[in-house]
């Protein structure tokens, strides 16, 4: 062969190699996942409205807060603010937005991520104003939200405007100009600026809101800022996220790697096989699959377990017969709760038997070196007695003779098992019959609010890193997320005192004091476990593992 033609072959090989090289990196890095993710569909993607974790993911990952918390420790970070000022009274905040950040929305028709334009054909800019529009639009009543309660309290006229009794110009909110807003709280404590980063006050697009009405959250009006966009609501099926390449970054919110995201609704068992057959790259394995993914090697090797700021609870109807008439009894089921077993029976994750609500690590919480006695444990024999008294209390013979008892869960395999396991448990150890009913996932949280059955499986994750975001958001006596109707003047005053307090440990012996109050002399919950994050990750995806809060697939990669 001459020179020639091995030249001519040898640069076919090279064009075809680099035509390959150029074809894998041109190729769109789709993620699918089903990580936190349910059967059933998410009620809604409204900022104002979400309230469940999987729909708070959406929105986090489209909308960024003016500030945000890191993974792995939840320190404080600039988010859509580039910086912040505290007054010296500690009341006011003034944040400074970073500047030419557009809106943008998903082009069916173009098959592209485009900018929104005004009247005038210039691109919308996210805006002082569209901050304010989203608080008052959060707090107003009329929108009905129920995380409303939350930075209400921070804002002066929040709970005011919120209960109906003043206007939303009497909000301590305002645009100083188009990149400057300020905030002012009747409080001065030092988590505030967490709370104002929430998703429930990010920026809101008033005239795609005003557009859409009701169907605002569909792809054709939705209308967001951050890492991705809203490309598909396929209801009951999934939610596909594309990426805004117009987003600038900021240091808890990177720009984007992946091109898209799909995220499944899927009950865990049909997720574990869509994992399997390679259509899935991270699922949350179901309860009843560890110990064969513990012992396959492959599954073993993607198997990772980490801790999250979580609390699988029981909720106790303090109104609904039996249990509400007795405290003894409700103590009684507590006591009779083996933890230990459960963690090592049933969800076999890594998680730790909890004895109270809020998880330790938190800011202030107790944690077991602290408050080693504090709050609930198990103990068979104090729950046969408590058992009695409960009984006697309600004027009944026996266990045998109580009204039907239902505990409820949101419907799936891992829910179902560790219900399964509780029900054993009181049957075996107190001889208590418990019904359980398995509820639709999709509505299964705001049928709680509404009118929460007897007894309910709940779980509550941190939206800012303080023990102040678990009791007295949670369960103050007039707190919206209170399901179990759980009311004590004692434990209102104990976490008032602890939010105004600045003194670390004198929070901390409140807050366990609030905790003793809830867990063991009341018993408005049953705490189950401390959590942790059990994944399954395909070995060619490139991740981070948070401990707080939502994904951030905008730092993930394909490789």
């Amino acid at each position: 062969m001459s020179k020639y033609l091995r030249f001519i072959g040898l640069a076919l090989v090279v064009m075809m190699l680099m035509s390959l090289t150029l074809g894998v990196s041109a190729q769109e890095k789709v993620l699918h996942t089903a990580l936190g993710m349910v059967g059933g569909d998410l009620n809604t993607i409204d900022p104002s409205l979400s309230e469940v974790a999987g729909e708070i993911q959406m929105i986090n990952e489209m909308f960024v807060g003016l500030t945000g918390q890191g993974e792995a420790d939840g320190a404080l970070l600039p988010g859509l603010a580039s910086s912040w000022d505290v007054s010296d009274d500690g009341f006011t905040f003034t944040f400074h937005l970073m500047e030419g950040v557009p809106w943008v929305h998903y082009n069916a028709d173009s098959g592209a991520v485009e900018q929104v334009m005004d009247d005038m054909g210039n691109p919308r800019y996210v805006t002082a104003n569209d901050v304010v529009y989203a608080w008052k639009r959060t707090l107003d009543p009329a929108t009905a939200s129920t995380y409303a309660y939350v930075p209400a309290e921070f804002i002066v006229n929040g709970q005011a405007f919120n209960g109906g009794e003043a206007t939303a110009d009497d909000l301590g909110i305002q645009a100083l100009d188009d990149y400057t807003v300020e905030i002012t709280s009747p409080v001065a404590v030092s988590f505030a600026p967490y709370i104002y980063g929430l998703w429930m006050v990010s920026p809101l697009p008033s005239w795609a809101v005003e557009a859409g009405g009701d169907s605002w959250t569909e792809p054709e009006y939705y209308t967001t800022y951050g890492p991705f966009a809203l490309k598909e609501w396929e209801h009951d099926v999934s939610i596909t996220l594309i990426k805004n390449p117009f987003w600038p970054g900021s240091p808890d919110a990177p720009q984007a790697i992946l091109d898209e995201v799909v995220f499944h609704f899927l009950d865990p068992q049909a997720a574990m096989a869509e994992y399997e057959a390679g259509t899935i790259s991270a699922v949350n394995p179901p309860l009843e699959e560890m110990d064969r993914v513990r012992a396959d090697a492959t599954l073993s090797a993607e198997l990772t377990i980490g801790a999250r700021d979580c609390t699988y609870y029981l909720g106790v109807n303090q109104d609904k017969a039996p249990l509400g008439d007795s405290v003894h009894l409700r103590r009684a089921m507590s006591l009779a709760v083996d933890r230990q077993s459960i963690v090592d029976n049933v969800t076999k994750g890594g998680q730790t038997p909890a004895r109270w609500f809020a998880r330790p690590g938190l800011i202030a919480a107790p944690t077991l070196d602290t408050n080693p006695e504090a709050g609930i444990g198990y103990d068979p024999m104090l729950a046969q007695e408590e058992l009695a008294m409960g009984l006697e209390e309600l004027g009944v013979a026996s266990a045998a003779d109580l009204p039907t008892i239902t505990l409820a869960y949101n419907d799936s395999s891992g829910h179902a098992a560790i219900a399964q396991a509780i029900q054993q448990m009181w049957k075996d150890t107190l001889g208590i019959e418990v019904q359980l009913s398995a509820m639709d996932p999709t509505t299964y949280f705001s049928t709680l609010s509404e009118d929460a059955p007897t007894i309910y499986r709940s779980g509550w994750c941190s939206d800012y890193p303080d023990a102040d975001n678990f009791l007295r958001v949670v369960f103050r006596s007039d707190s919206s997320q209170n399901d179990p109707n759980f009311n004590s003047p004692e434990f209102d005053a104990l976490v008032d005192q602890a939010r105004a307090e600045t003194d670390l440990e004198t929070r901390r012996e409140l807050y366990a004091a609030a905790e003793d109050i809830l867990s063991r002399d009341q018993v408005g919950i049953i705490p189950i476990y401390w959590y942790t994050t059990v994944q399954l990750t395909k070995p060619n995806i490139e991740r981070t593992y948070p401990a707080l809060g939502s994904q951030r697939y905008e730092k993930w990669d394909i490789n």
